[in-house]
């Protein structure tokens, strides 16, 4: 089957949390959230240290939506369900349709960290994989030295299958790292 006939709704909630695609518009809120939290996201994620622009951003987030209706990609954006903040971004990247897997990656705005934002994310986006996608796996990938990371999937029960051993380069490329797989399957 073609993924793009593949029928699923492009939002839903969780007890505090509306998570959705990105929309055009977007873009000014999450560039606030990455400049606000460029320090934090330098030390994980290699985007960080590109240079951003609000125009920039609101393109992505543009070629997001669009990756989104093909099935290609599909990143959510993280909202406070009462006040409507933007809290953070997260996703089931890389989409396997023949297999049903997916890889959640995930980031969140410091001005939000510590309050279990990102933690019932991933567990509302876990449970949307399982029941709305039929997924058959989906994976986290963590650098082994990202412990706030790796905390999320050890919290929601899902089991190191394995590390990958100099794997990936650090974030500024500066050094070799190992990688971390952990996983839920049906």
């Amino acid at each position: 089957m073609n993924p793009i006939l593949i029928d699923f709704p492009n939002q839903f909630t969780t007890e505090r949390l509306l998570i959705r695609t990105p929309l055009p518009g977007d873009g000014k809120v999450v560039y606030e959230s990455i400049i606000s939290s460029i320090n934090e996201l330098k030390e994980w994620l290699p985007f960080a240290h590109n240079e951003h622009s609000e125009q920039s951003i609101e393109a992505n987030l543009r070629e997001a939506h669009v990756k989104f209706i093909k099935r290609e990609d599909l990143r959510l954006l993280i909202f406070d369900k009462e006040t409507k903040q933007f809290i953070g971004l997260s996703g089931l990247n890389k989409p396997d349709w023949e297999i049903r897997k997916f890889e959640i990656g995930y980031w969140i705005d410091t001005r939000m960290s510590g309050n279990g934002y990102m933690t019932e994310a991933v567990q509302g986006i876990t449970n949307f994989a399982f029941t709305e996608l039929k997924a058959r796996r989906v994976e986290i990938r963590c650098d082994t030295l990202n412990y706030k990371s790796k905390a999320i999937p050890e919290r929601l029960g899902f089991q190191l299958e394995g590390t990958l051993r100099c794997d990936d380069l650090s974030a500024d490329k500066s050094q070799i790292r190992d990688t971390h797989i952990y996983a839920l399957v049906k």
